[in-house]
């Protein structure tokens, strides 16, 4: 028996296509209403539909980034530390001044982030939202800088985590109010 190509080239047992991407979250929550209002009023994202038990929400008009419902967690709790689920899952702006915005936007709103950090290859902010599924606010840098992911040594690993630019990111939006959060972001270095 001979491996033969699948519809899109591939040999089974070979990668993936590299144009393959992750297209939506579908997060159980706790209250829909109060994960409708973060991810549309906070976040950003466009409501499509609310059928009550469920929500899906977008950006650009894609058919769902965002994917919310209480089928099996109406009324239900975080899940504790120690146990296994969604670390976090990453929104990828396509160019930094987009992630100041959304950076801007969520503190404009009082929601506060857990962390930062520029990792080389791309810059990321790390938040919450109201159920506690963790959330990558990212941009990527050039894919020449992705080389160094390449079967990095330990050193190269941890050089390439450091702490990120708030003053430079937020200098992005050509906005002096935006300095007055500053003082609280620069704990995160």
């Amino acid at each position: 028996m001979t491996d033969t190509p699948t519809s899109g080239g591939q040999l089974p047992g070979s990668s993936i296509p590299a144009d393959t991407r992750i297209g939506h979250v579908h997060l159980k929550v706790a209250d829909l209403d109060r994960a409708v209002r973060f991810y549309h009023e906070v976040m950003g994202f466009d409501l499509l539909f609310n059928m009550g038990t469920a929500a899906f929400l977008s950006a650009g008009g894609y058919h769902h980034h965002i994917g919310l419902n209480t089928w099996e967690s109406k009324g239900g709790s975080q899940p504790p530390p120690g146990t296994t689920g969604l670390y976090h899952f990453a929104i990828n702006y396509p160019t930094r001044r987009d992630l100041a915005v959304a950076l801007k936007r969520l503190l404009d709103r009082g929601w506060g982030i857990d962390g930062a950090s520029d990792h080389t290859t791309h810059e990321a902010i790390y938040l919450h939202d109201p159920d506690g599924n963790g959330i990558e606010l990212a941009w990527d840098r050039d894919p020449s800088y992705w080389g160094l992911m390449r079967d990095p040594s330990p050193e190269t690993m941890r050089s390439m985590n450091k702490p990120l630019d708030f003053d430079s990111l937020l200098e992005e939006l050509g906005d002096p109010d935006a300095a007055k959060y500053l003082p609280d972001l620069r704990r995160y270095r």
